[in-house]
């Protein structure tokens, strides 16, 4: 009896871990060309190689801002069980778009934030996130923003844009936090995205936008132990010696990865880590979509899958 017991409970573990690596598909929010026709979506099944939904057709046009664009879009799941997005919506606008949706088809009027209405002299907003701290319970938008007169140290060697992180923070997508700086450490820096590791515990991964004396174009880390202030001094980077924009954080096993566009070179890249702080480039083992440019990666269940893909 005990080793018929022991046989049932091996064949139960199996299957329950053979349930866990299928019952969840990566997706990947992108855009192509400008971001004139919208959301477009690429599904995973182990997370580094990628196949256009719906063959590469837009699920949601964009309608918002001076440009209508839907650039960069950003995808997370809130603590309401609902998606959120927000985007760039013009190469030169004080604010954001903002849309939800419960089954990523179907998607609420969409907003504009104008999180950077304040500023008059704000030149633009771009690359915004979400990321979402269960400890405070709230969410927190950034984004890049060149203001002219601000950051006189760096603004005459950056030429048109001379960017900086910017933050708000909401409960509800309906009243906001009046905007704040939230990352500056003397340098230009653009596309960060930030992972809540633990209490206490918030990893931001940047991309340093500098141009001279030596152009930089890589991305590196910084650390907090709060989600909208403190974070440290950059890593050194942690991309090799190709331009790298618009990264994207998820954990596949025991290992961290960050897939970027490599978009000098017209194709996608990938480090990874088990620490955090030892990245190894795994580029070669990435596949995505032709065209693609970059935005989030986020999961769905199997069963929303199916919803989806139909």
């Amino acid at each position: 009896m005990r080793y018929l017991v022991v046989i049932a409970l091996f064949f139960f573990g199996t299957l329950l871990h053979a349930q866990e690596r299928t019952d969840s598909v990566y997706m990947f929010s992108y855009f192509i060309n400008n971001g004139e026709d919208g959301l477009h979506l690429a599904y995973s099944l182990d997370g580094l190689h990628y196949k256009a939904l719906h063959e590469g057709r837009s699920l949601l046009k964009p309608l918002v801002g001076k440009d209508s664009l839907m650039r960069d879009p950003c995808v997370i799941r809130g603590a309401d069980g609902i998606f959120h997005m927000v985007w760039t919506v013009s190469w030169n606008d004080r604010g954001i778009g903002y849309a939800n949706s419960k089954d990523l088809k179907i998607w609420s009027p969409q907003q504009f934030i104008p999180v950077m209405a304040h500023e008059d002299s704000a030149r633009n907003t771009w690359a915004p996130e979400i990321t979402y701290d269960p400890y405070s319970k709230q969410y927190m938008i950034y984004w890049a923003s060149t203001v002219n007169g601000q950051f006189t140290e760096t603004a005459a060697s950056e030429s048109k844009y001379n960017h900086r992180m910017y933050h708000t923070l909401t409960k509800d997508f309906k009243t906001f936090s009046p905007t704040k700086l939230l990352y500056n450490k003397g340098f230009n820096v653009i596309d960060a995205t930030i992972v809540v590791l633990g209490r206490k515990k918030y990893l931001m991964v940047l991309k340093d936008e500098t141009l001279v004396p030596v152009a930089q174009k890589n991305l590196r880390t910084a650390r907090s132990k709060h989600l909208a202030k403190g974070y440290s001094a950059a890593s050194a980077p942690i991309t090799g010696k190709y331009w790298a924009e618009g990264p994207t954080t998820l954990k596949i096993k025991d290992q961290w990865v960050v897939l970027f566009d490599k978009y000098a070179d017209g194709k996608y890249g990938a480090v990874a880590s088990t620490d955090l702080a030892n990245w190894k480039d795994i580029s070669d083992a990435v596949q995505v979509p032709q065209g693609l440019r970059h935005g989030t990666v986020f999961m769905v269940s199997a069963a929303e899958f199916d919803q989806l893909a139909n």
